[in-house]
């Protein structure tokens, strides 16, 4: 294969927020996972696990939602306020019918973020709750003075309010989240939106919950209600819109049934082939929502989030199902490079990605069992990647035909690839998906002159690999010595299904 990229002809900047992540209340994300109590023996502050913070913040984690998800249309935040012993407890209806202590509330998230180093992305109660509680939740968190919850906020041990920029206004709302219709929630969501109010110098991203897959019509009803089309999309007497953003969620789901995904670890070379095609059909949706957006805003100003995306398998035998505990394995890395890609060629419109979710549920980061912890193989592609936060993307011009496979009728590309350039040094993302055929790319470098090129390689002797507690890492990246540059020429071999980061240093 052969390729051009033209290192002096940048693109648009590749927001940081694509590489968001989500921590909901469901199964052990939060509890025995993120927040192990501060009378735990796991080393902790204030109840937050600190090597899972450790390895988190490798990742320049950029933010994180909470506290859902479905849960976010059932939780009411005053309940996870104040003294730990007066929080009332609560039943979690979605994910496996559990009671929960709300010991972990918002002052604990704020905390979690902090620690981090991640901007919080609060997911408000449209479905249960009220306008009034989202907004007194707004004042709560960012308002100075001596306001009712700016001084609720202070009795509870916080004097200074938080920056807090994204809100999520809803969630699912065309399912868990209140069954509405595309044209119904639309109207809650600019009713919700508009007494979320500005607090001082902080300004609010609203980001209005939208379609599940390619339901183009809803978010057409969004942008309908928000674009100045179809109703006065802006409070002409603040001069902003009330709505920032409209989201959609799409999973990587290839099981027969909802109820039968498959396994996240015994799988064939087929219903490999089959996942990764779900997977690729992320740029056909994500394409199709940036065209509907196109229409209303060609100007670009309202932003699009995929704020939760990610494979979805049964989940491991023996646990609950209602926990949605399933394991991690090469796969599923190649799964996150290839939605990376697409993320990047979309620079323009997606202002956000968050991944579902970081912490013991469905594709995550880290996997933790009591005092044990492992990173993923899905976590390993978030750290080989993060120079591409803020940078400026890089167009790959692949010059000859993308090898490709038949998969149930439709044609899965079988190689990936994107590039950006941050500061004096440009990234290439380089994915090779075919089970047993390595691949030969040639890069025409041009533009710029470049250094020796360095890298790493992610992959293992099975498809199935994964990283188990106690064991040795079954999938680490490594160096890669399969890149050479003569020239301004760059070769590289990529092996079998593997993925691969190459960053050239550069000159003038």
């Amino acid at each position: 294969m052969s390729a051009v990229v033209d290192l002096d002809v940048t693109g648009p900047t590749i927001s940081p927020h694509v590489y968001g992540h989500f921590a909901e209340h469901l199964g052990r994300c939060i509890y025995d996972g993120f927040y192990v109590g501060e009378d735990s023996e796991v080393p902790n502050e204030g109840g937050i696990r600190l090597d899972l913070v450790e390895a988190l913040r490798a990742l320049d984690i950029p933010n994180l939602r909470w506290p859902g998800g479905c849960f976010a249309d059932e939780y009411h935040w005053m309940n996870g306020i104040g003294p730990k012993e007066g929080r009332p407890r609560m039943v979690n209806t979605h994910w496996g019918d559990v009671e929960e202590n709300n010991h972990f509330g918002t002052h604990e998230f704020m905390a979690l973020c902090e620690l981090l180093g991640a901007e919080p992305y609060v997911s408000g109660n449209v479905g249960s709750g009220t306008v009034r509680e989202m907004s007194e939740w707004v004042e709560y968190l960012t308002r100075r003075g001596d306001s009712p919850m700016a001084r609720m906020r202070r009795e509870n041990g916080r004097e200074d309010p938080w920056k807090v920029r994204f809100w999520g206004i809803g969630n699912e709302a065309w399912g868990c989240g209140g069954n509405m219709t595309a044209e119904e929630f639309a109207a809650q969501a600019r009713t919700f939106a508009t007494y979320c109010r500005d607090q001082g110098d902080n300004r609010l991203y609203r980001i209005a919950a939208g379609a599940s897959d390619d339901d183009y019509r809803w978010t057409e009803a969004l942008m309908r209600t928000v674009s100045g089309l179809g109703g006065a999309g802006a409070d002409e007497r603040h001069g902003h819109a009330p709505i920032q953003a409209v989201s959609f969620h799409y999973y990587t789901v290839t099981g027969p049934t909802w109820e039968q995904k498959g396994s996240a670890t015994d799988f064939t070379a087929d219903d490999y082939y089959r996942t990764l095609l779900k997977a690729q059909g992320m740029e056909r949706v994500l394409g199709g929502h940036a065209r509907v957006m196109d229409a209303y805003d060609p100007d670009k100003r309202i932003g699009l989030v995929c704020d939760e995306w990610g494979t979805w398998f049964d989940v491991e035998p023996g646990t609950n199902p209602g926990f949605l505990f399933q394991q991690n394995t090469l796969r599923d890395a190649l799964v996150a490079s290839l939605h990376f890609d697409v993320f990047h060629r979309f620079a323009d419109r997606l202002v956000m990605a968050n991944i579902a979710q970081t912490v013991n549920v469905l594709q995550a980061m880290v996997l933790t069992d009591g005092p044990e912890m492992v990173l993923t193989p899905t976590y390993h592609v978030f750290r080989m990647n993060r120079r591409h936060q803020g940078a400026a993307s890089l167009a790959v011009h692949v010059l000859s035909e993308t090898p490709a496979r038949e998969v149930d009728g439709q044609q899965l590309r079988t190689f990936s690839a994107s590039a950006s350039v941050r500061e004096d040094a440009a990234l290439l993302s380089l994915t090779n998906l075919d089970t047993e055929q390595p691949v030969t790319l040639t890069v025409d470098l041009r533009g710029r002159a470049v250094g020796e090129p360095t890298g790493e390689v992610l992959t293992a002797a099975e498809l199935s690999a994964h990283n188990v507690p106690g064991g040795a890492g079954a999938v680490a990246p490594r160096p890669f010595d399969g890149a050479r540059l003569e020239g301004s020429t760059l070769t590289v071999e990529l092996p079998p299904h593997s993925f691969a980061t190459v960053q050239l240093p550069l000159r003038g």
